[in-house]
């Protein structure tokens, strides 16, 4: 696959992966471009804690499940995330970002639209919804083969100085590297984000991975090999359109989008 493909079909997993496990080549591999990636002053501030302990991964899908049911129970996730979803294709299309909610729970398909709602809060905790996707959110992480903590050197990430943009930046460089790199070896890859949305749970993480003082934890992924027959989640998402890029590249200044691209050439 050459690098513009991968680009193109680089994806999020957000089903099941085999138990197949990801092998030591693939992870030096990925650990390897992952520190290829461009860094301020080459501080190269990103550290990485692998993790294919059963034990380990088990606790950690248990805190991202009890994460996501405590999230969708109180009404904090919908309330923080509502701007980005989308229940029609035709919404979807004029918006060309955010989830389009295709694939819901059968009891909630009847209120489409009204699910993240305070109305649609309470029947969806009355269907004990929340604990639904808690226990799927659960076994999808249990059921991983490697995760991978994603970390910075508090020593160049420091929230009340420019060197903490410059050390974001560079471990979203490595992430992307190592993000496009699981597309070419076979592998899929996701976010583990529920933890980080309580931040108890998060600390609970922290301690389970015995993250240094000097170290902070960033992010969590789950890494694995995708099935070839793909089974949705109880809830699901399809997030593949892409805004135009007249929606968001301006031409000499910002008043005025740049036209004519909007179509890939010979389209």
């Amino acid at each position: 696959m050459d690098f513009v493909e991968a680009v193109r079909r680089r994806r999020t997993t957000n089903g099941h992966f085999t138990s197949e496990p990801v092998s030591a080549a693939d992870q030096r591999l990925l650990m390897e471009l992952a520190g290829r990636a461009p860094s301020q002053l080459n501080s190269q501030p990103w550290r990485f804690v692998l993790v294919e302990s059963r034990e380990t991964i088990e606790e950690v899908a248990r805190i991202s499940g009890e994460s996501m049911t405590e999230s969708m129970s109180d009404g904090t996730f919908f309330e923080r995330y509502k701007p980005f979803f989308r229940f029609s294709r035709a919404e979807m299309e004029r918006r060309r970002d955010g989830m389009l909610f295709d694939e819901l729970p059968a009891p909630l398909r009847p209120f489409t639209g009204q699910v993240f709602t305070k109305r649609g809060q309470v029947l969806m905790n009355a269907l004990r919804v929340p604990q639904t996707l808690g226990a799927e959110n659960r076994a999808l992480v249990a059921g991983s083969p490697l995760l991978l903590g994603a970390m910075l050197d508090r020593s160049t990430y420091r929230p009340d100085s420019l060197t903490s943009f410059y050390s974001t930046f560079s471990l979203g460089a490595a992430m992307e590297n190592l993000w496009l790199a699981t597309g070419t070896l076979g592998l899929g890859i996701q976010f583990v984000s529920f933890p980080m949305e309580r931040p108890e749970r998060w600390a609970q993480v922290e301690r389970l991975l015995a993250v240094p003082d000097d170290l902070e934890l960033m992010a969590v992924y789950r890494i694995g090999h995708v099935p070839p027959e793909r089974v949705r989640p109880a809830i699901d998402w399809v997030s593949d359109e892409r805004r135009r890029i007249s929606q968001y590249v301006f031409c000499e200044d910002c008043r005025t989008p740049q036209t004519g691209w909007d179509e890939p050439p010979g389209a």
